[in-house]
């Protein structure tokens, strides 16, 4: 890419105006480079082309109205407030700053003259601004012809002086077209040029409401070369990985055979389908990337097993890393069910070990006595060494950063190979997600349930009627032939009381169920527990010692209790609908029907009302994360794994859909057949921000 200035080590050192202080906050930015800048569009636009009467102006948008300041002073209203009243010939209006400095009181001295720009709302004097922009000198100038720029800003750094940079920053970069005629002509893409000037000045004339909405033709060829920037950056980063071979784990099907003969139940076509697709992955020389996803209950631990056995088969080892002890604790103890019995060692490293257990397995990790180590973040300390690792599991890959699963899979890699990779979630990603920002990997998915589960029927309930619901739960939850003999979980969403949030926590609610239900045995457990305790009430819970859990979403994955049929959500409207979905799949994990009381305090919200409603008509949780998306957007779905990958600023996964399809489909071609287009829209876009891309 050619550009004037940004090629110096400090691209902003010879400019007016970047200060030190300017430049640390561009930086809390992310805008480091002139070109950043330059790409740094408004998020909305505000109309200060035309001047209202202040009784004529509308209501519902930013105005540009004038008067005299007739009053001005401070009053303590709760707090110290800056209140001023300003008239012109059609009315007055209140103006107010709840946060001011001295040095902003003085300039509002009655009998001056002000321009105000601002929004203009009811309030308990009459008609009031809050917090507008005051300018008292020039006021005389013409009003602008262009509409105002309202860009993503940070503390100390204002819009004036944001613009301006902006402005500097337009003036010393080259926006040359990083793509051919060819594809912009063939996309009907407007120049790149004309597009980045046109979104930081709109004339007066232009609609505002595709420029707000982001679906103005400017707009189109910024989402466009933002997503195959995007793209790019994700198969550039495929094919690096993949330059660095992997050992050939070839299958004899001994020791899988033997698991799959020795299972009380056979794999659903899905699953046989995906350890197909791993089994392939892993006979090939070639790093498997491959994140396999599946509902809560899909099955996906027996698949995790049956591919690290293909390591082990070669006498080389596999690494199962979970984000939580309870869930780690789990894997470990199916895996020693499973495979134990067929002679094969299963090492387990945690942060609570004592020291000596601790020290023994590290030893038998590191020798290649410990065939499969599964483990929370310990895994990766630097204390934790392999023999031969040949296999990286990682289960619920979304909740750990990109730098821990780096440190893990550094300890298998050298110059000469670098392991496999199986990342496993049960938060089903959304096509456009999947598309978009796991275009690195290859996706398995098991999109059945095994047979004899039943589907869990879910009810929303209105808290106040709390007794009745736990009447229910003790009449199900007691012995036969009094009661069902079922297990309940009651998941409330604090451990302590907050003021901020008046809801009932953990605590509270295992006293009350005790106290209403003292016949019946009641456990509880949080996130504040020792592991060593935490793991003793979910051992009771599952041994049935226990008939009713009281829990946080501790118990959120992983958690397997057959005979657990009752989940009541404390507070639900207070949860996304992710969590919802994952602890509602706490339950329905044997062949009895299972129930799930999503207990709200009234009234519900428009959009808690919406998501309650999709829990309670939907089990799908391919429909629920479609949703989960559209509510949360894609940054939360994804959690650290994408960390030096751009979260999208200008494209919209659910609007965009089409201009991702064609960036999916170019951007292999670029890197195949015109590899300097590639380089040059990557520099553009992301620089030298590729940090952690190898995850």
């Amino acid at each position: 890419m050619s550009e004037v200035i940004s090629a110096t080590p400090d691209p902003f050192r010879k400019l007016a105006g970047f200060t030190d202080p300017n430049r640390q906050k561009l930086a809390k930015l992310g805008l480091t480079r002139l070109e950043d800048l330059v790409l740094h569009l408004p998020h909305r636009y505000e109309d200060e082309t035309q001047l209202y009467g202040i009784t004529e102006a509308p209501h519902d948008r930013v105005v540009v109205v004038e008067g005299l300041i007739k009053k001005s002073e401070v009053q303590i209203r709760h707090r110290r407030q800056l209140i001023a009243e300003v008239a012109d010939k059609t009315g007055r209006l209140v103006v107010r700053f709840l946060n001011f400095y001295p040095s902003q009181q003085k300039q509002w001295q009655v009998g001056k003259s002000v321009r105000l720009i601002g929004e203009i709302k009811h309030g308990f004097f009459g008609l009031e601004m809050v917090h507008p922009r005051a300018k008292f000198s020039g006021l005389d100038a013409p009003l602008g012809n262009q509409f105002t720029p309202v860009y993503p800003t940070t503390n100390g750094l204002s819009q004036d002086t944001l613009a301006k940079l902006v402005g500097i920053a337009l003036k010393h970069v080259l926006l040359d077209d990083t793509l051919p005629a060819s594809i912009v002509g063939a996309y009907k893409l407007p120049p790149l040029e004309k597009s980045i000037r046109f979104l930081h000045s709109p004339p007066v004339e232009s609609d505002l409401y595709p420029l707000t909405a982001k679906t103005h033709p400017a707009w189109k060829r910024l989402k466009f070369d933002e997503l195959l920037a995007q793209q790019l950056t994700l198969l550039s980063n495929r094919a690096k990985r993949r330059e660095v071979p992997a050992p050939i784990l070839t299958s004899t099907g001994q020791l899988t055979g033997q698991l799959l003969a020795s299972l009380p139940f056979a794999l659903t076509p899905a699953q046989s389908r995906v350890v197909d697709e791993i089994c392939r992955d892993l006979s090939r020389n070639v790093p498997m990337q491959r994140l396999l996803q599946g509902d809560v209950g899909s099955g996906k631990t027996i698949v995790a097993a049956l591919a690290a056995l293909q390591a082990v088969e070669n006498g080389m080892q596999a690494a199962f890393m979970a984000p939580t002890e309870l869930l780690a604790e789990q894997h470990f103890r199916k895996l020693t069910e499973w495979l134990t019995p067929m002679g094969i060692r299963i090492g387990w490293v945690s942060g609570s070990q004592k020291k000596k257990e601790r020290e023994t397995n590290l030893a038998a990790i590191s020798s290649g006595e410990v065939q499969i180590a599964v483990g929370t973040h310990a895994l990766f300390q630097d204390k934790v060494s392999f023999a031969n690792l040949a296999l990286l599991l990682v289960d619920e890959q979304h909740r750990f950063g990109v730098g821990q699963r780096l440190q893990l899979r550094s300890k298998g890699s050298d110059e000469n190979r670098a392991p496999h990779q199986l990342m496993m979630s049960a938060t089903p990603i959304p096509r456009t997600l999947a598309m978009s920002y796991f275009a690195d990997l290859d996706v398995s998915v098991i999109d059945e349930l095994p047979p004899g589960r039943t589907p869990i029927v879910t009810t929303l309930l209105d808290n106040r009627k709390r007794e009745h619901l736990i009447e229910r739960v003790g009449a199900a939850c007691r012995p036969a032939p009094a009661g069902q003999g079922a297990q309940a979980y009651w998941v409330c969403p604090l451990i302590e009381e907050s003021e901020a949030l008046q809801l009932q926590t953990a605590v509270a609610t295992h006293e009350t169920l005790q106290a209403m239900l003292p016949d019946l045995r009641i456990g509880l457990v949080h996130g504040k527990l020792p592991p060593s305790e935490k793991q003793a009430v979910m051992r009771s819970f599952k041994d049935h010692e226990l008939d009713i859990l009281v829990a946080t979403t501790v118990i959120e994955v992983g958690v397997d209790v057959p005979n657990a049929t009752l989940m009541v959500i404390d507070h639900a409207e207070r949860m996304g609908l992710a969590q919802l979905h994952q602890l509602r799949g706490r339950v329905g994990r044997g062949s009895k029907a299972s129930y799930c009381t999503l207990l709200y305090q009234a009234p519900l919200g428009e959009i808690a009302q919406a998501r309650l409603d999709l829990m309670r008509r939907s089990t799908d949780g391919f429909e629920i994360a479609r949703e989960d998306l559209h509510i949360r957007g894609p940054g939360e779905l994804l959690g650290n794994r994408q960390s030096g990958v751009p979260l999208l600023r200008f494209a919209d996964l659910e609007r965009d859909t089409d201009l991702l399809e064609i960036a999916r489909n170019l951007a292999p071609r670029l890197l195949a057949e015109q590899p300097e287009v590639a380089a040059a829209h990557l520099e553009r876009w992301i620089g030298n921000r590729t940090g952690l891309l190898d995850a």
